[in-house]
Formats: C-alpha cells, structure tokens, sequence
C-alpha cells in the first residue's frame, strides 16, 4: 500500500511537470465549458431546459477521457521512449503496481476536474447538481474513468513516439466529441448516421449517464443500465488490448 501511495504521487508529480499534460487535462475542458456554455448555453430546449444544463455534464465527460484516455496515453509513450518504464521493468516495482499508480493518479485528477467542472457549471451558468443522483453519478465516474484509463494504456501501443502522442491521442477522441453530446445536444430518436456513431462509442453513453445529475427536472433516480453496459464492453476490450500490446521498451530497442 505504501508503494502504491508513493507511485502515485510521482506520477501526479509527473503530470504537474507535463505543460503538454496539463493543457489537454485541465485547460482545453474547461476553456471549451466556458466557449460553449457562452455561445450556446443560454438557449432554452423544447423542454424548457437551458442548453448549459446538458452541455455541463458533456464537458464533465470530455474532462474524464482528458485526465484518464489522454493523459495515460501520452505519459505511457512518453515515459516509454524515455526509457523510464524499460529500467522500471528492472527494479523490484512490480508492473501492476506502476499501471495502478497511474490509473489511481488519474482518479485523483478526474475527482478534481468533477469539483471544477461542477462549480464553473453552477457558477457561470447557473447548472445545480442534483445531490439524489449521487451514487449513480458516483459509478458512472468510476466506470468511465476505468473503462478510459484501460483505453488510454492499451492505444499507447500504436503511437510510434512521444511526438506523435498528443496527435494521436486527440484524433482519436476529438471527432468522437462531436458526436457524443458533448458540446451540442442531439436528438436520441433522430436516428441519423452521426448518432448512430456516437452510440457505438463510449464517449456518447458516458455523458448521457452523467446529464441526470445536472437535471433539475428530474422525476426519480433512474440507472443508465444501457450506457454502463457499453461503457464496460469498452473497458474490458480495452483490458484485453492493452494486456496484449501494451509496451515497456522504446521503439528503437525493438527488432
């Protein structure tokens, strides 16, 4: 347990010292939660919601696969190229230790940019949090920060070099947020091509989970059964893969 803790605050240390890091985990979230919620988040929906009460949860969303996907792909390949994980590999840190450390870093990240996320929603654009939905809204944080981090690792595996990674990493999520309620609302029952993407991938089901605790209206707690379930089919794909093909030397060392 004392490993743990110490592997953990060395890689928060680590991502504090990664300007790059920094900006796509905590920055780029939260300047697209003000961007958005300015232009958009004032306009009422057919319901008599404002747009900012979704567009809360979607940024929330977004700030989760930036601390967990992001952030553990582009330190996983930047540590990686370094040597770091190679001479890891030769001490007597286990690598479950170290992949735990990391993945509990990004929990402690993610809890932080929940608090912001949260408290920029409610205070710039009046977003309350719905304190009923707090054990749901609690596992869907859990799930989708787990099924994310898994992600994040096992992707690390295709980018050839610590330059690459943040391209990478950013293309693969990017398009996906355009798609997955993330920045506008679209309509479920639409049917159209884009949603149908969107409900494939786990970006989309992960802000859907997340839009009742910021809905002021809501009748009753209900449990997103269906988004966790696609949620975890991506976390335990992601599981698989990375078990696979995640690698600790650098791409030059290998034949």
């Amino acid at each position: 347990m004392t490993r743990l803790v110490t592997a953990t605050k060395f890689a928060l240390l680590s991502f504090r010292r990664n300007p790059a890091a920094t900006f796509f985990t905590i920055i780029f979230p939260l300047l697209f939660l003000v961007l958005f919620g300015f232009i958009f988040g004032a306009e009422i929906t057919d319901d008599g919601v404002k747009v900012s009460t979704f567009q809360v949860p979607g940024i929330l969303a977004l700030a989760i696969v930036s601390a967990t996907f992001v952030n553990l792909a582009m330190n996983s390949v930047i540590r990686r190229e370094a040597g770091q994980l190679k001479r890891l590999r030769g001490t007597p840190v286990q690598p479950l230790l170290w992949v735990a450390a990391q993945m509990l870093a990004s929990f402690v990240i993610v809890a932080i940019m929940t608090v912001l996320v949260t408290v920029l929603g409610r205070l710039l654009f009046g977003v309350a949090f719905n304190a009923e939905t707090l054990g749901v809204f609690i596992v869907t944080i859990l799930l989708g920060s787990l099924a994310m981090s898994a992600l994040g690792l096992a992707i690390s595996a295709v980018i050839p070099n610590e330059d690459a990674a943040p391209a990478v990493t950013n293309a693969a999520v990017l398009p996906l947020y355009f798609v997955s309620d993330v920045f506008l609302i679209t309509d479920s029952d639409s049917g159209g091509f884009l949603s149908r993407v969107g409900d494939v991938f786990p970006i989309k089901p992960l802000a859907r989970a997340l839009q009742p605790s910021y809905n002021p209206f809501l009748d009753g707690v209900e449990i997103p059964w269906g988004s966790w379930a696609v949620i975890a089919v991506w976390g335990v794909a992601g599981v698989a893969l990375a078990a696979k093909f995640f690698r600790w030397v650098p791409q030059s060392d290998r034949g």
